[in-house]
């Protein structure tokens, strides 16, 4: 199978996950994206498979430049709905991270929480995150502790999807070289949304630095 034909297969495997139910995450930001940007000065964010958009409209209410990006058509209509309710404007796009952000286009921020890269083309996709964060930027990335719970290989695996699949925070971790600093690197207990039902799983917080240009 080729690479464009395994984009179009995750796209179309979202997009029926999504179709699923009306609403399919909480309209919450992230608990960990809240805690970790509080102190940033605003500036432009690419929010990486946005979903609905709760985190990316979280951001544009704190003063940030927003672009969210996602592989499901069917989550970016609603992220738009939703930034609509709200007043929020952000920019939109329907596609992959390695083919739909501009070339050259660098963001103050790149927050990605709870990746859904796959594995198949990490190399490639890591390369798009790292190179999407600004010089003096920050790139912020929040995963469940996949290897600490079997409970949640148990919960992935009852979801038809095995977490070894996906880009995992300390993959991402060990391409930072000494052009980052690593600010962030923990397992902590997850802050989670009112109602929150689902299973009990830490999150692993990675926030790096990228070094700023020289001169």
């Amino acid at each position: 199978m080729n690479e464009e034909a395994t984009s179009v297969d995750h796209a179309a495997r979202w997009d029926e996950m999504y179709s699923e139910r009306d609403q399919h995450w909480s309209g919450e930001p992230n608990g960990a994206l809240v805690a970790e940007v509080a102190d940033l000065e605003a500036g432009t964010a690419l929010d990486v498979g946005c979903g609905e958009g709760a985190d990316a409209i979280w951001l544009a209410s704190r003063g940030w430049q927003v672009t969210g990006l996602d592989v499901s058509a069917v989550a970016i209509g609603r992220a738009e709905q939703a930034a609509r309710d709200t007043g929020a404007s952000i920019d939109w796009i329907v596609g992959d991270l390695v083919d739909s952000v501009p070339s050259g286009q660098k963001f103050d921020l790149v927050a990605l929480s709870y990746p859904a890269l796959p594995t198949a083309s990490a190399s490639e996709s890591v390369g798009a995150l790292l190179e999407a964060t600004a010089p003096g930027g920050t790139l912020l990335v929040v995963g469940h502790d996949v290897e600490g719970s079997d409970h949640f290989r148990k919960h992935a695996a009852e979801r038809g999807f095995d977490p070894d699949d996906f880009v995992q925070p300390p993959d991402i971790a060990a391409r930072l070289d000494n052009g980052w600093t690593i600010e962030v690197n923990e397992t902590r207990p997850r802050i989670t949304p009112p109602g929150f039902d689902g299973p009990d799983i830490d999150d692993v917080v990675l926030r790096a630095r990228r070094g700023a240009s020289p001169g």
